[in-house]
């Protein structure tokens, strides 16, 4: 098998018109390889020619290559030995217009815009914690298993309702609605419709319209999930969420279980830490507002108001007891004054006090008369006597 490829390799290197050929087709299948390759397939209505542009000539691509594009694609067809098969290694790549296919997709991109199956308002949400996801897609290929494996990985407690539908061919627009509008019936959380990659016209009955209206009355929220990252189809435009691919659509419709109990556990913990905080400082309240009631307790205001009394007890007797000392030390000396001044002492010094029968003081021999009683008070006693005469005499007072 090596010689026979290697005839035939030799065969096309010989060839004149297929060292520089240029073929106009359209874009299929196109896929960037990590590498910068780019490799495609060109076809028109007679035949599919595989290509590769390698990513030391994509100097002079001026724009990304998309599926449907009309090109023409400038290089030399060549064998690659190993596998004995023939491709296009294109050196140059330019624009020529838009493939049937693209432009039927255009077109009714335009029309159902036009007629509001895109608008926002009609979006729903994606239910954050869905415990049922339906899934329209084939019952074999990749897409189920991403999702299978995904939602698995996620959340094992998440049921999965699978609708086996056919995703190309003729058919799969019809399969594809009838999954959608089973799984709407059946009240699920969220619905995930999509495939794996492929070129546009493996995708196009995701572009078809039966199937947009089908997503837009369907009354469960939708997901997308159609083709690579790259790949854009009506379903995408009309549901209520877009994911770049199957895994990323069951990444959007089940929530991570081991990440919310995390979450919950440390909502747990903080709320244990505000809990005990707020414990602390009730608690610290409640020891303040104790201790106001303490000092401010009937029985701790009136014992205060004994001792402020016991106090003013206190310094009135204080007070009392200095008036007091003043008082008799003021009346000593009054009573000193008095007992200078006291008629008895002078009755001890030799004189009397004379008085008339009625007590009345004698101070003039005018008022008295011959035979009158008189009483005399000496020192120790009294004596009564009677005038017998009177002898007035003239006082002479010096000064």
């Amino acid at each position: 098998m090596g010689q026979v490829n290697a005839y035939i390799k030799n065969m096309f290197v010989q060839d004149f018109l297929l060292s520089r050929i240029s073929v106009r087709g359209e874009i299929s299948n196109c896929k960037y390889h990590t590498s910068g390759h780019i490799f495609f397939t060109l076809k028109d209505k007679s035949g599919t020619l595989s290509a590769v542009m390698y990513a030391s000539h994509r100097k002079g691509l001026a724009f990304q290559l998309q599926e449907g594009q009309q090109v023409v694609v400038t290089g030399t067809i060549d064998v690659y030995e190993r596998d004995g098969r023939y491709q296009l290694y294109a050196r140059k790549i330019e624009r020529d217009g838009v493939g049937d296919l693209y432009e039927r997709f255009q077109r009714l991109r335009d029309e159902l815009e036009d007629m509001g199956l895109f608008s926002g308002q009609y979006k729903q949400p994606i239910p954050r914690y869905a415990r049922t996801v339906g899934i329209v897609t084939a019952s074999t290929g990749a897409a189920i298993r991403d999702i299978m494996n995904i939602a698995a990985r996620r959340n094992p407690y998440v049921q999965l309702v699978l609708c086996p539908a056919l995703v190309q061919g003729e058919n799969a627009k019809y399969s594809i609605v009838r999954g959608i509008r089973t799984l709407d019936r059946m009240g699920l959380d969220v619905i995930i419709v999509g495939r794996g990659g492929g070129s546009i016209e493996d995708l196009w009955a995701f572009n078809e319209e039966i199937v947009a209206r089908a997503i837009f009355e369907c009354r469960t929220p939708v997901i997308s999930a159609v083709g690579h990252e790259t790949d854009v189809t009506i379903a995408d435009y009309v549901a209520d969420m877009r994911a770049p691919t199957p895994s990323a659509a069951a990444e959007l419709a089940v929530f991570d279980y081991n990440q919310f109990a995390e979450q919950m556990q440390s909502i747990r913990q903080a709320l244990v830490r505000e809990m005990a905080g707020s414990l602390e400082r009730k608690k610290y309240q409640v020891e303040q507002g104790t201790m106001r009631l303490l000092i401010r307790h009937p029985e701790r205001q009136l014992n205060e108001k004994r001792q402020q009394l016991a106090d003013m007890e206190d310094r009135m007797g204080q007070i009392m007891d200095s008036m007091m000392t003043d008082r008799r030390h003021r009346l000593a000396l009054l009573g000193g004054r008095l007992d200078g001044l006291s008629p008895l002492k002078r009755l001890r010094g030799g004189f009397g006090f004379v008085t008339d029968r009625t007590g009345k003081a004698v101070d003039s021999v005018n008022d008295l008369e011959s035979g009158q009683r008189l009483d005399i008070r000496l020192a120790d006693g009294t004596v009564e006597t009677q005038v017998l005469s009177t002898e007035k005499k003239e006082i002479t007072y010096g000064g």
